[in-house]
Parts: C-alpha cells; structure tokens; sequence
C-alpha cells in the first residue's frame, strides 16, 4: 500500500470515528445547551445554537418544582443493589458454566440468550401480579428482584467469556493449597476478571438506572419513584418545560457518566495482567 492510500485510508477511519464520536455526544450536548437556555429562546426563528444568556435557573427549578434528590436517591439504591445481587448470581452461573463439566452446556447458553429476548412489556403482567401477590408493590425489593432477572443474561456471558479466558493452572494452584471451589472463584478468578466483572457491572448497573416501564408500573407511591419516572413529571397538561427537562436528563446522566470515566480504565485493562503481576 502506497502513501496515497495509507493516507486516504488514515482519513477514511479518521471521519467514521468522528462521525461514532458525533452520534454518541451530539444529544448530550444539545440538551446540555438546551438545559442553559430560556423559554424564549426555544422559539426563536432561526434555532439558536449557543444559549445567548446562559442561566442555570432551570437546574434550580428542577430540583425545586419536583423532588428530584428524592428520585435520585431511588434510582440509585435500586441500580446499586440490582447490581450487585446480579454480579453475585451471575458469577455463579457464569463459572459453572465455564469451568464445571456440565452436560448440555451449550443448551444452557442458548437458553440464557433466548431468555434476554424477550420484550419488556410481555413480562409487564405476570412481573406485575407476581409482586402485587407478595405484597411488595411500592418498595425497593418490587424494582430490585425483576432488575436482577433482566440483568442476569447479559451479566452471566459476559463472564462466561472472561472467565474461560483465565488459565487453569492458576485454580488449580489454588485449591493445591487448600481453597475451596466457591473460594478459588472469589479469591483468585473474579481478581484476575475484574474488568469482566466491571464491564457487566456497568451493564447492570446503567440498565436498572435507565429503566422506565417497570419503575412506572411496580412503584406508583411518589416517595419510590425513580428518576426516569419522576422526570415526566415535569410536563404539564398543556405546557413542556423542555429548559427544565433537559437539566434534569443532565442530572440523570451525569452519574453514568462518572462511573464509566472512574472505571473506564479497569474495563478496557488486561485480563491476566493483574494476576501476574500480583
């Protein structure tokens, strides 16, 4: 390949990024601005791209005309508990579909796929009587246990593939000096799968935070509601206070957005580096 083409190529791969870079932020960004913006300016003629007065009256009014700290706190109890029951279930499943000779093993894995296709709303009924019968509807155990359901799949193969990429010879080791089956999976291959671990971590964790249908059916008390339910609230019968709305979206997104940057280096690391190095 000549110079020409390495060039034309650079530039190609160049503009795919960029245009990658421009789907995944564009939004963020416009409701960003959108959030710094009056009323008026939402109506002018031609769009105004930058806020000419920037204020940040609407995120003092997004948390003043709804409780939303409230909703915050909701969201995050019910993300992080769904999270970790779902790491601690899919860990299990995940190294005893990758480490014990179980028959049928590949059965299982299709069985967990087909499991995650399903859509939301035809679970909706039986999810929603099954809670009501247990006497859990408006509280935090009604949103955590079907989370952790829906979470369960995706978590699990996601492990499955980091967990077979660990070598035996280190399990093996491990048990040589007296550990435990269930005590070689916590103390040697979930350590050495931390990124794994990490990645279906956000997964679960992002999935239950954004969850809407569940959060508006199962917790219909206005001191349960989450964050995606509480932000509706915000629209009127003939009014949408969309400078309002967009602070609050900023609000919801900015702890996601914390918690990728925290962990972003974890979850993109090497998989035995850490275990060889100690």
């Amino acid at each position: 390949m000549n110079t020409g083409e390495l060039w034309t190529s650079g530039r190609l791969r160049f503009v795919a990024a960029a245009l990658v870079v421009i789907n995944g932020f564009f939004p963020a960004v416009w409701i960003l601005l959108t959030s710094l913006k009056r009323d008026v300016e939402l109506v002018q003629k031609p769009i105004t791209w930058w806020p000419h007065n920037p204020t940040l009256h609407n995120y003092v009014q997004a948390f003043t005309d709804q409780p939303l700290l409230r909703y915050l706190a909701n969201s995050f109890i019910v993300a992080s508990l769904a999270t970790v029951f779902s790491l601690l279930v899919a860990a299990c499943a995940a190294y005893a579909i990758a480490r014990l000779n179980l028959k049928h093993r590949q059965l299982i894995l299709t069985a967990i796929v087909a499991s995650s296709m399903f859509p939301l709303v035809t679970l909706l009924v039986p999810i929603f009587e099954t809670m009501r019968t247990l006497n859990l509807l408006n509280t935090y155990t009604a949103l955590v246990l079907p989370y952790v359901v829906l979470n369960l799949p995706i978590c699990t193969l996601v492990l499955v593939s980091f967990f077979q990429s660990i070598p035996k010879d280190l399990e093996n080791a491990a048990m040589i000096d007296g550990c435990t089956r269930l005590g070689t999976l916590w103390h040697v291959v979930i350590p050495l799968a931390a990124p794994g671990v990490m990645t279906a971590g956000i997964l679960a964790f992002v999935n239950a935070w954004d969850e809407f249908l569940l959060a508006l059916s199962l917790n219909s008390s206005a001191s349960m509601r989450t964050l995606p339910v509480g932000i509706t609230l915000y629209q009127g019968e003939f009014t949408f206070p969309w400078p309002i709305i967009s602070a609050a979206l900023i609000v919801a997104i900015v702890p996601i957005a914390v918690l990728i940057a925290v962990f972003q280096e974890r979850v993109v690391g090497g998989l035995t580096q850490g275990g060889i190095k100690g």
